[in-house]
């Protein structure tokens, strides 16, 4: 069951997070939810620590999903700066 969740949950956090950078046009389903699973690991390396919260997507919570999100920002942002040279 929690890898269903993680799917769902990642899905809602990938497509957010490319509302936000602007590349929903670009992405479906199926980047929506890599990006939000691999954002939601990004997002536990790097904002967990420095907040000193932690959130999973395999049980949906509020904290875990904000946490898939800026996560999935950040490896949007990375993806922009490679495929681009600069940020949106």
């Amino acid at each position: 069951m929690g890898l269903i969740i993680a799917l769902i949950v990642g899905g809602i956090a990938g497509w957010l997070a490319s509302l936000v950078m602007n590349r929903d046009a670009s992405m479906g389903i199926f980047w929506n939810i890599v990006v939000g699973c691999v954002g939601s690991v990004i997002g536990n390396m790097v904002v967990g620590p420095l907040l000193g919260i932690g959130g999973s997507v395999q049980e949906f919570s509020i904290t875990g999903l904000a946490i898939a999100v800026v996560g999935a920002i950040i490896l949007l942002g990375i993806v922009n700066l490679i495929q681009r040279g600069r940020m949106r």
